[in-house]
């Protein structure tokens, strides 16, 4: 666990200049809610605080305070750098790796801007020259929840502030189901609850706001694509490009879809596989002892946490869910 909250405490007291909070492509709540919720305390605190994401994120999070201000890199390159180039402190919340955000890590990664990673993934890269990090805590949004109530900020969180950070605690957790979800976990959400986050909102805007269209790929998706594989303990769903088109997919719409597998009596681990065109994107969950994390890193240059991890292909969706079946045989002693 790297904690160097005083050292973070002090860089932000002597920053004059602007300070960029970014986050991982496709940001889901735990990284727009992290963001924003560190963006608003830093505007509380005078400072010229702005959110960079490298790519847009789902519908269902514009409700978050002050979504508007965030600038999204794709398509505003240009201006994204200029920020990115004249920041003297650069926030690197839920990612440990520049690779997570595309092309902003380059940008990042040149800027004489001091960065500082606060997340809660295994493995960090070293990019960082300071680090609130650790893999005990569920969420990013927790940690800052946590850097928050140690600092002399503490009184500053206000009903905006909490809203984001309970976001993201409430679906990095599952909804407080996932084995990550402790009783600081349960402490935090209950104290952001006190601060003026209302959950039963916020649980209305995330989970109860789809479209359609979203419905329709659910129900195409676990009737006609969803397998069981490897005495069926094992679900794979995938998706081609083709279908992603032709449901007209938007940012989002594939969220959880993952999970359905993973609901299903019996089955240990799950797969999402989807053919994103430039390369094939997977997503992986697991109960119990399935190591998600070291199959993605073993198999699909990727990894995250134990019973949930991401991957990636540069092979057809073909030979991608071929290998995923030869490399899930190598795994029988986490499936028994």
């Amino acid at each position: 666990m790297a904690f160097q909250q005083a050292e973070i405490e002090n860089l932000i007291e002597s920053c004059e200049g602007k300070i960029v909070i970014t986050t991982h492509h496709k940001p889901d709540a735990d990284a727009l809610g992290s963001s924003l919720g560190l963006r608003n305390l830093l505007i509380k605190l005078n400072k010229n605080a702005i959110v960079i994401t490298p790519t847009d994120f789902p519908k269902f999070l514009d409700w978050m305070p002050n979504r508007n201000e965030v600038l999204i890199y794709e398509g505003n390159e240009a201006v994204c750098t200029t920020i990115v180039n004249e920041a003297q402190i650069v926030f690197c919340l839920d990612f440990n790796d520049l690779a997570r955000i595309n092309e902003l890590g380059a940008v990042v990664e040149a800027s004489n801007a001091i960065k500082v990673m606060v997340d809660h993934h295994q493995e960090p890269k070293d990019f960082a020259k300071f680090q609130f990090h650790t893999i005990e805590t569920s969420s990013t949004c927790e940690l800052i929840y946590h850097w928050i109530k140690a600092s002399p900020y503490s009184n500053e969180i206000d009903a905006d502030i909490a809203s984001c950070l309970y976001a993201g605690i409430m679906t990095d957790t599952g909804g407080f189901r996932h084995g990550n979800t402790s009783s600081k976990t349960f402490h935090a959400a209950a104290d952001l609850l006190e601060l003026g986050a209302n959950n039963v909102k916020i649980n209305q805007e995330i989970l109860d706001q789809h479209s359609l269209r979203r419905f329709r790929l659910i129900g195409y998706s676990l009737n006609e694509k969803l397998s069981l594989i490897h005495n069926k303990k094992v679900a794979v769903l995938s998706l081609t490009a083709e279908e992603l088109q032709r449901f007209n997919v938007q940012t989002g719409d594939t969220e959880g879809l993952v999970n359905y597998g993973l609901s299903i009596a019996g089955v240990e681990m799950s797969a999402l596989i989807i053919d994103r065109t430039i390369r094939v994107k997977m997503s992986f969950r697991s109960k119990n002892k399935f190591p998600c994390n070291i199959f993605a890193k073993e198999n699909f240059s990727g990894g995250g946490h134990y019973n949930a991890a991401g991957g990636q292909s540069e092979l057809s969706l073909t030979e991608t869910l071929a290998k995923f079946e030869r490399a899930i045989e190598n795994y029988t002693e986490w499936l028994e």
